[in-house]
C-alpha cells in the first residue's frame, strides 16, 4: 500500500485528482500546514523542501507533484503518462509550460484569494493580483490557441499535463482567475470537470479544504 502525505491546497490536488482518478491503492495521511505539520523533523526527512505532497511507495520516497502523478500511472500502466517517446516529449512539454509559465501566476491568484483568505494572512495584494491577471491572461492565450485544435494538451488523449495545467481551474471563481474570454480553456475544464475526482478530488476527512 502506498501512502501519500498531502493537504487540501494547489500541488496535492494534481496528486489527488490523478489518484482517484486511477483508482490508485493509497493510504492518506493528511498534513496540517495550519500546525506546522510540513515543517517537523519527520516530514523534513521525507522531503526536505518541506512541501507536500509526498508518496512513500515501499522503499521509495517522492516528492514534487509532477513526478508523483507520473509514478502513479506509471505503476497503473495508464496513457496519462504515455509510453510511446514523442508523446511523453510533448506530455513533458506542456508539464513544463505549467510549472514555469502558467501555474506561477494562477498560483499567485490562489495565494492571494484563497490561501490568504483561509489562513488569516492579510488583504489581497492588489499589484501582485494585477501583475498575476496580466500574465495570467498571456499564458491563458496560449492554451486557449492549443486547445483549439486538440481536445487536450498532448493530443487526442488526457494526460497528467492536462491535470498539472488545470489544477487551479477549480478555483478559478474564487481566485478571481480570468478565464471568461478564454472559449477553449474553458471547454477542456468543462470537459476535465466531468472526469472522476477533479471537482472532488480529496480524501474523506472532517476538516475544511482550503
Amino acid at each position: 500500500m502506498m501512502k501519500l502525505y498531502y493537504a487540501e491546497t494547489m500541488m496535492p490536488r494534481k496528486v489527488c485528482a490523478v489518484a482517484k482518478l486511477l483508482d490508485s491503492p493509497i493510504d492518506y495521511a493528511y498534513v496540517d500546514l495550519g500546525k506546522g505539520e510540513h515543517r517537523t523533523p519527520a516530514f523534513r526527512a521525507m522531503n526536505p523542501a518541506g512541501k507536500v505532497p509526498v508518496l512513500k511507495d515501499g522503499d521509495l520516497t517522492l516528492f514534487e507533484a509532477d513526478a508523483i502523478a507520473m509514478h502513479l500511472a506509471v505503476k497503473a500502466g495508464s496513457d496519462l503518462w504515455p509510453s510511446d517517446p514523442a508523446r511523453q516529449v510533448e506530455v513533458q512539454r506542456w508539464l513544463s509550460f505549467a510549472a514555469h509559465e502558467l501555474n506561477p501566476q494562477t498560483g499567485t491568484l490562489y495565494f492571494e484569494h484563497v490561501i490568504k483568505s483561509h489562513f488569516g494572512m492579510g488583504p489581497v495584494d492588489a499589484d501582485a493580483e494585477a501583475a498575476a491577471i496580466k500574465a495570467t491572461k498571456r499564458h491563458l492565450s496560449v492554451l486557449d490557441g492549443r486547445l483549439a485544435t486538440s481536445r487536450w494538451l498532448a493530443g487526442d488523449g488526457l494526460t497528467i499535463a492536462d491535470i498539472a495545467a488545470g489544477v487551479t481551474l477549480p478555483w478559478a471563481q474564487k481566485a478571481n482567475i480570468p478565464l471568461a474570454d478564454f472559449t477553449h480553456v474553458r471547454r477542456w475544464h468543462d470537459d476535465l470537470s466531468r472526469l472522476k475526482g477533479w471537482l472532488d478530488p480529496w480524501p474523506e476527512r472532517a476538516a475544511a479544504a482550503a
